[in-house]
């Protein structure tokens, strides 16, 4: 009768010699659970122990993870505090670029670099360069967060990864010709939308939000306190905190508002709503009322609701408004956003640095450059 072969212990704590031959080394990790590997010899086992104990002790342990990317990556962005529309586009990150390619399926302690750049190869024949960073934007925070987790020992996303250049495209904004051409194209209820976007510089969910009580027709101000959703059936807070803002109300908004409210009445305190009396979508007024119209006031191709942004952007700079006002206006964190976008309409700054030189020297216009002074010239 042959003998039943059992595990041994071998000389040495955290050590099992198995039937196979094989040598199992044992240990527990910073949560308590036991973790184990086979190896072929002793010596292995031992410094493989070894290793993992002073992982331990250094705080730079990793816990071997065999969940998948796309399964990863959905668990963080439900984790974080988005946004309703973050929460969905992390969504569509996800179900669209992660769960359709051999990344997403891939262990998420198993990923290596090169890896990472086939995906954002993959990835950039189907998306633009500034949507492709967004979307490795996301990844890169999914890693960041496995690696803080102690799930993976470093983050895959590298600073060797190639992204595609960014040919950011200069902003050509819209005239005040323009926008008056636009306005006379849209519906008559959405006349009074347009005039106060351009003439306010909002984003479409803040102007879609709009409410009478926001409107101070006395103090000639608007109160930013709320956006509507992509969707269009709720009302958020502003995209930041700097977005929650007051903004003065110029006499070309205030009249096309007040000729608006005695016309259209607002429902439920809403300054703009449908035929119907609901909120506008996003997509729905983009589509079906703002594009058609701006295609029939001969606009160039491409103009979105965004362009009314820029209008007002660019003719607050003409005028001669400080970067950090402009940004302030627009609901901007910082200035930089202002100058990257808006920089190359900043005007030609030459004769004034000459004549703020000069002017700060008139009073001293007596002074005359004379003996060594003017040798060292």
């Amino acid at each position: 009768m042959t003998a039943r072969r059992t595990t041994s212990t071998v000389k040495g704590e955290g050590l099992d010699r198995l039937p196979s031959g094989k040598v199992r080394a044992r240990y527990r990790d910073a949560d308590g659970m036991q973790r184990s590997a086979l190896f072929a010899t002793v010596e292995d086992a031992k410094a493989w122990r070894g290793e993992q104990l002073a992982a331990l002790k250094r705080g730079t342990h990793v816990n071997p993870s065999n969940v998948a990317v796309a399964e990863a990556a959905r668990a963080w962005a439900a984790a974080r505090p988005h946004r309703p529309s973050t929460a969905a586009r992390c969504e569509v990150y996800v179900r669209a670029h992660l769960d359709t390619t051999a990344l997403g399926a891939r262990p998420i302690g198993e990923v290596k670099p090169s890896e990472v750049q086939a995906w954002v190869t993959d990835r950039s024949r189907v998306l633009a360069p500034s949507t492709l960073r967004n979307l490795y934007g996301f990844l890169r925070s999914v890693f960041g967060a496995a690696v803080e987790d102690h799930v993976v020992a470093a983050s895959p996303c590298t600073r060797r990864i190639a992204l595609p250049k960014q040919q950011r495209r200069r902003v050509v904004p819209l005239t005040v010709a323009q926008v008056a051409a636009l306005a006379d194209a849209v519906p008559d209820h959405c006349r009074a939308m347009v005039l106060t976007q351009a003439g306010l510089g909002l984003r479409v969910g803040e102007l879609l939000a709009l409410h009478v009580e926001d409107v101070d027709f006395l103090r000639r101000e608007v109160r930013i306190e709320r956006q509507l959703a992509p969707a269009g059936r709720a009302f958020t807070d502003p995209k930041t905190p700097s977005s929650r803002r007051t903004i003065p109300l110029p006499t070309m908004v205030a009249e096309a508002l007040a000729g608006h409210v005695r016309v259209f009445p607002p429902v439920d305190g809403l300054l703009f709503s449908s035929r119907l009396g609901n909120p506008y979508r996003h997509d729905t007024y983009g589509s079906r009322v703002f594009v058609p119209a701006a295609k029939r006031a001969g606009l160039p191709a491409g103009t979105t609701t965004h362009d009314l942004r820029h209008h007002y952007a660019s003719v607050l700079i003409a005028a001669g408004e400080s970067v950090v006002a402009v940004a302030e206006r627009l609901g901007h964190e910082t200035a930089a956003l202002v100058l990257s976008t808006y920089g190359h309409l900043m005007p030609d700054s030459e004769d004034s640095t000459r004549r703020a030189v000069d002017a700060a020297w008139t009073s001293l216009c007596h002074v005359r450059v004379t003996g060594s002074a003017r040798k060292a010239l």
